[in-house]
Formats: C-alpha cells, structure tokens, sequence
C-alpha cells in the first residue's frame, strides 16, 4: 500500500489535519496529495496549472472529494472526471458533512463510487479514514490504466 497515491480534496484545513492524522494513525498510506479546491484538483488531475510539465505522475489510487469547494464544487469535479477518458474510471469517495439526498442523489447519478458522511467525533472519523484506506488502498482492485499523462 505504500506506493499507492491518495487525493484528498478538502478546503477546511481543520478537516485536512484530522484526514492526514487520521492516515498516519492508521499508517494506511505513505503520500497523501493534498487539493485545497476544485480547479486545484482537476489542475493536479489533469497536469495543468501549477501541475503542468512533461512529468508524468502516478495516477491516484482513490480520490477522497469534499462537496463544498471554493472555485469549482465536487460535484462539478465528478463530473468532468468522469468525462474525460483519462479519469473516468479513477476511484472517487464523496467525504462530506452533507447529508442532504440531493447531494447523495446527484454524486451517485455522476459516478461517485461511494458516499461517505464525516463523523463529528474524532475516533470515529480516524476509524472510517482507516477503513476506506484499507479497501481502497488494499482490498479494491482498479483497472490497470495505472498512470495518466498531462494534455
């Protein structure tokens, strides 16, 4: 699981920590990438902006989207990733406070993979991090597409 990339999409730094302590207690994953709103991670998705270059980069293993996002939402994330070919098929984990059906309704309609609600309470938000990084980084198998390039 070590070589294996996360994407967390989180603009509330209180929220960001307790994700990446949350991994490091858990020791699930060795790199967490870090978006802090939509267009930073289609730009990191896509290697444009402050991602563009020749590099090529490990695709991530799972993308963890929050919905309420500055600049671009994650729903409107979703759905360009899954129209594109290069990202349509990349793993992604709606992690949200939203427990509004429209919001669930609408990120399954997109092709979210799964749905996951943050917990208030810190142990049991570190146990739900854990266990999504165990399936997903662990369990899940992805198609091998494996690495993507930027446009």
């Amino acid at each position: 699981m070590r070589d294996k990339i996360i994407l967390l999409v989180e603009d509330n730094p209180d929220d960001e920590a307790l994700t990446l302590h949350a991994f490091k207690r858990s020791n699930v994953a060795s790199e967490v990438v870090v978006a802090h709103d939509g267009a930073e991670a289609l730009d990191y998705l896509f290697g444009s902006g402050v991602f563009s270059g020749p590099d090529r980069r490990t695709a991530p293993q799972v993308i963890l989207l929050d919905l309420k996002l500055p600049k671009i939402d994650g729903l409107e994330v979703l759905r360009r990733l899954r129209a594109d070919e290069r990202t349509a098929l990349l793993p992604v984990v709606i992690l949200t406070s939203s427990d509004q059906e429209g919001d669930i309704v609408e990120s399954f309609r997109l092709g979210a993979n799964s749905y996951v609600r943050k917990p208030v309470d810190f142990n049991q938000f570190a146990e739900a991090i854990s266990q999504l990084g165990r399936y997903w980084l662990g369990l899940n198998e992805r198609p091998p597409e494996g690495r993507f390039e930027s446009s």
